[in-house]
């Protein structure tokens, strides 16, 4: 879209923990209502496998900070609409997606000068384009003005479940009780952290998946969209 369309573009924010449905219903949405779907995860997983590369300690904030000027992050778009993102011209769309890669996102996410970084580029994403923007703080931080607010959420055990069965079939089997731990954990992380702690927005729409299947999950999303927007 372009710029001289402004005026016509929405913003829809889709936040939640871990494991809640975030990526796959927002892009399936997305797919269904012609908007451009904004994977924000996958930008801080881009910058975190960055780090992790260079042998730098997650944990230490100056160290991330020092090797942001060499992440060169870009985002693109395959034929079935799935999102591919590039690092230094790499396409890592498949290597971001470890545990181990999601576990240093989540530390690196929670630094202030990491998030400075990275929110300009989302931001200006939702200027050119219609979108449908996933993540942790998009409501609240990220687009605080978008059109349509939807806090995702799901019981850990359910969303470590669908976890764990992701990534059996991807051929990358977890075992169970370790990857219900590390979604516990990462939700105390991402609930106490004191940079853009996880949150639902005051305005946004709680959306509970725990008893609703993919089908009917899309179908509200898409159903509180369209009241929201009007369309």
């Amino acid at each position: 879209m372009d710029n001289k369309d402004r005026k016509k573009n929405i913003s829809v924010a889709v936040d939640g923990p871990s494991g809640s449905g975030k990526s796959t219903l927002s892009r399936a949405a997305a797919k269904e209502l012609s908007l451009v779907y904004v994977d924000t995860g996958a930008i801080y997983r881009t910058t975190a496998l960055h780090i992790l590369r260079q042998g730098a300690d997650p944990r230490d904030a100056a160290a991330a900070a020092a090797l942001l000027p060499e992440v060169g992050i870009t985002l693109s778009y395959d034929a079935a609409g799935m999102q591919r993102m590039c690092l230094n011209g790499e396409d890592v769309t498949e290597l971001i997606r470890t545990q181990e890669v999601s576990m240093v996102a989540s530390a690196v996410s929670a630094y202030p000068v990491v998030r400075a970084f990275l929110l300009e580029m989302q931001r200006e994403l939702a200027r050119r384009h219609s979108v449908i923007m996933d993540g942790r703080d998009i409501g609240t931080v990220v687009l605080p003005g978008a059109d349509v607010k939807i806090f995702l959420t799901a019981g850990s055990e359910i969303r470590a479940r669908r976890r764990w069965l992701e990534l059996r079939e991807r051929g990358t089997p977890r075992d169970w009780e370790q990857l219900l731990q590390e979604t516990r954990e990462r939700d105390e992380k991402d609930a106490n952290r004191a940079e853009s702690p996880l949150r639902p927005a005051a305005d946004s729409v709680l959306l509970d998946t725990s008893e609703l299947d993919f089908s009917q999950s899309l179908e509200r999303i898409i159903e509180i969209i369209r009241e929201r927007t009007g369309s």
